[in-house]
């Protein structure tokens, strides 16, 4: 049996509109409802957080649940946001989160 691109017996799901969204300066073409993470791992960025501290080691994809802080980053000027189920909006400005951030920084 021959299956048509982007067709899959179990995993056939509606995706949202397409949308833009920018990266640490670089627009991402994403889909409407996906999480931030997904959006940026499918457009080919592994490293979403560095790592507290001297070293600064790069962090990626870990739990996609949000029980973690692999993913912490920087969304609308608002500081550790989980971009593994923060979803997607068109226009949103997401950055690389430098340090440990605070609920309360924006930047």
């Amino acid at each position: 049996m021959r299956f048509l691109e982007n067709s899959h017996p179990i995993l056939d799901f509606a995706r949202g509109a397409p949308v833009t969204f920018t990266f640490d300066g670089v627009a991402v073409a994403a889909f409407e409802g996906e999480p931030i993470a997904v959006a940026l791992h499918a457009s080919g960025v592994r490293t979403l957080a560095y790592s507290p501290g001297p070293r600064k080691l790069p962090r990626g994809l870990y739990c996609a649940i949000g029980n973690c802080a692999s993913c912490m980053m920087v969304v609308d000027g608002v500081a550790n946001v989980k971009s593994c189920i923060e979803l997607v909006r068109d226009g949103m400005v997401v950055q690389t989160q430098h340090d440990k951030g605070s609920l309360y920084d924006t930047y």
